[in-house]
């Protein structure tokens, strides 16, 4: 049975992929310093303070999250691991996006031309709902579907 939410489209786009969950709080300083200071193309995920995404490969995903944690320098990790091809697809947000999000997806964005979707509001019932592995679709109108 597909589960469709309605969110804010930010940096609108259409995709489908597998999802990463991360119950908590994102930190793109903790999750890529190791990516983006060895030169890795790797996405797979150092932040030892995330059960939920620790040594995952979260490259060309669609990840779930609550919101992004910790410095405005997780914002410029954010875009260097854009520049390396290491983020994820999609970032969709249960909740507000969070200026170190905002920030590090726009940089991405207008100065590297690298996009990543970007839906938030979708709710906590949508974080509750959707689980990793999951096949999801997004719209660049801002509504998620889960299948």
């Amino acid at each position: 049975m597909t589960k469709t939410f309605k969110g804010r489209p930010l940096l609108p786009g259409n995709a489908e992929e597998s999802a990463e969950v991360s119950r908590v709080g994102f930190s793109p300083s903790a999750s890529y310093l190791e990516i983006v200071f060895s030169g890795s193309k790797s996405g797979v995920i150092k932040d030892h303070d995330n059960k939920d995404l620790y040594n995952r490969d979260i490259k060309g995903k669609i990840l779930c999250l609550p919101q992004s944690i910790g410095s405005s320098a997780g914002a410029c990790m954010m875009m260097a691991a854009a520049k390396a091809d290491a983020t994820p697809k999609v970032m969709l947000f249960a909740n507000h996006v969070d200026s170190i999000s905002a920030c590090g997806l726009l940089m991405a964005d207008n100065w590297l031309g690298k996009r990543i979707i970007a839906i938030d509001m979708l709710g906590q019932e949508f974080l509750d709902t959707v689980k990793t592995g999951q096949k999801v679709k997004v719209f660049e109108d801002g509504t998620v579907e889960i299948d």
